[in-house]
């Protein structure tokens, strides 16, 4: 099997508490759903910078990149498939699926 990754983008963020919870639940069933096919799931990203270049650093990121899950699926086709299902869509964001290479 191969790896992929799902890269997370935007999205409006639930606002009240029960709302989050309720957004997280959606989570949990989803990779309760990939089962062993998620290897590393739900990795949020925090406190991001950017470095140029030139070597100056800006605080926030410039793509909106939110976080990411590591499935394994056995082409992109189904990587695509499990990315379909991804709640992450329910509150308006994007995904990007990528196939790790192997080096």
């Amino acid at each position: 099997m191969q790896h992929y990754i799902i890269t997370y983008f935007g999205g409006e963020h639930p606002n009240t508490p029960e709302l989050q919870q309720a957004h997280f639940a959606k989570y949990q069933a989803w990779l309760a759903q990939l089962g062993d096919a998620a290897v590393n799931p739900m990795v949020p990203y925090k406190n991001t910078h950017v470095v140029g270049a030139d070597g100056q650093v800006s605080a926030g990121s410039q793509t909106a990149m939110m976080g990411h899950t590591v499935i394994a699926a056995e082409s992109m086709e189904q990587a695509l498939e499990h990315a379909k299902s991804c709640p992450f869509l329910d509150i308006n964001g994007t995904l990007e699926v990528a196939e790790l290479a192997q080096m």
